[in-house]
C-alpha cells in the first residue's frame, strides 16, 4: 500500500451540508476502490490564485489515504465528474512531503 493525497477545491457558494457531502463522497470513492482514508485536512475558505468558473474563493480540502498504485487514477476519474469540485489533484504522499 502506498500513501497518497487528494487535494479538492470545492465551490464556496454552496451550503455547508453540500460541501460536507462532497468531501464524504470523495472519501467513499476512495474506499470503493480499496483505499483507506487516514486523514482529512480542511484548510477552509481561501482566495484562489485565479478565477475558476467565475469564482475567486473556494474551500480547500486535503484527503490522505493508503491504497494500491492503481487506485489514484480510478479516484481521479470519479472525482472529475463530481458536482461542486472545481479542481482536484491526486499525488503520492512522498511527492507531497518533499
Amino acid at each position: 500500500m502506498n500513501k497518497y493525497e487528494l487535494a479538492l477545491v470545492v465551490n464556496a457558494k454552496i451550503e455547508d451540508d453540500a460541501r460536507t457531502a462532497t468531501v464524504e463522497k470523495a472519501k467513499e470513492i476512495i474506499a470503493r476502490y480499496g483505499g483507506t482514508v487516514t486523514d482529512v485536512e480542511e484548510k477552509g475558505k481561501m482566495r484562489t490564485a485565479y478565477e475558476i468558473q467565475k469564482m475567486n474563493d473556494a474551500f480547500f480540502y486535503f484527503i490522505r489515504f493508503d491504497a494500491e498504485p492503481t487506485v489514484p487514477a480510478q479516484v481521479e476519474n470519479d472525482v472529475r465528474i463530481m458536482d461542486n469540485v472545481l479542481r482536484f489533484l491526486c499525488v503520492s504522499a512522498s511527492v507531497a512531503e518533499a
